[in-house]
């Protein structure tokens, strides 16, 4: 399966350490060599990075390791391809626009009758993933359920928690959703998480001989939470997710969420 990695800080904040171990996994320390992408948060603009290569191997991650681009959101993928062909289209993550925000959306898993079970109708999918095809279907129904104008933060993931629910009984749907301010996780079977606050300590990643002392590159006023479907560090308590639950970060900090373990149906 793909992997996922996000961030949600309340400064900006560069994601070089945590994407450095990630990277590795995509061809290298892992078996994800079907592309890879990036989005980062500058205000209400993002940019993303894309290819179709493993990222082990590919120069634009290597550019962005090396290019520290300071965001308080961002979300990012490595794939394995099970749905649609390896090609840049269909390379996670997934950018629309909504509500005048740009809505970011990265899917680690597999759905059966996606097209049936998720019909869609204002928002097409340009290349022939399932996560893609979901993506479309959330946004679809979010313009069905709210109209024109967006609404408080508590009902709209209330509610796209309720869809994240739906597609899981399709198949494997961890879930990662931005709109650049909130940043949104569900967890099927497999997402990690951590908050780095102070005093805050070394980190040491798995995949990378790579190692950083946060007190020197943060202030005691930082608060940055990174998920991941796996941990990326060896000497940090990372807290997995429960089957069902879902998490909602914004500025770093943890504001909402359902511990509740729900069954597929």
């Amino acid at each position: 399966m793909c992997e996922l990695l996000a961030m949600s800080a309340n400064v900006p904040t560069d994601i070089c350490f945590s994407f450095s171990g990630l990277m590795q996994r995509g061809g290298n320390t892992g078996p994800h060599r079907d592309g890879w992408g990036v989005t980062f948060y500058e205000g209400k603009g993002c940019r993303s990075f894309k290819d179709p290569k493993p990222s082990a191997q590919s120069p634009i991650a290597e550019l962005v390791t090396k290019y520290p681009m300071k965001s308080e959101a961002v979300i990012c993928h490595i794939r394995q391809a099970n749905s649609g062909k390896v090609c840049l289209e269909n390379t996670h993550p997934f950018v629309r626009q909504m509500w005048g925000r740009n809505w970011t959306y990265a899917h680690n898993g597999q759905l059966k009758d996606f097209e049936n079970e998720l019909p869609i109708e204002f928002h097409l999918p340009i290349g022939t993933t399932d996560s893609e095809h979901a993506f479309c279907w959330i946004l679809d129904q979010l313009h069905l359920e709210f109209g024109a104008k967006q609404v408080d933060a508590k009902l709209l993931f209330d509610f796209i928690a309720s869809l994240a629910a739906k597609i899981d009984k399709l198949g494997v749907a961890n879930i990662i959703i931005t709109d650049g301010e909130y940043l949104f996780a569900y967890c099927s079977n497999n997402l990690h998480w951590l908050t780095r606050r102070a005093p805050f300590g070394q980190a040491s990643l798995i995949d990378a001989e790579m190692a950083v002392d946060f007190q020197k590159e943060t202030t005691s006023n930082d608060v940055v939470t990174v998920i991941a479907t796996k941990p990326l560090t060896d000497n940090e308590t990372w807290h997995k997710m429960l089957a069902g639950q879902w998490q909602l970060f914004c500025l770093g900090k943890l504001v909402a969420g359902d511990l509740i373990c729900q069954e597929k149906a």
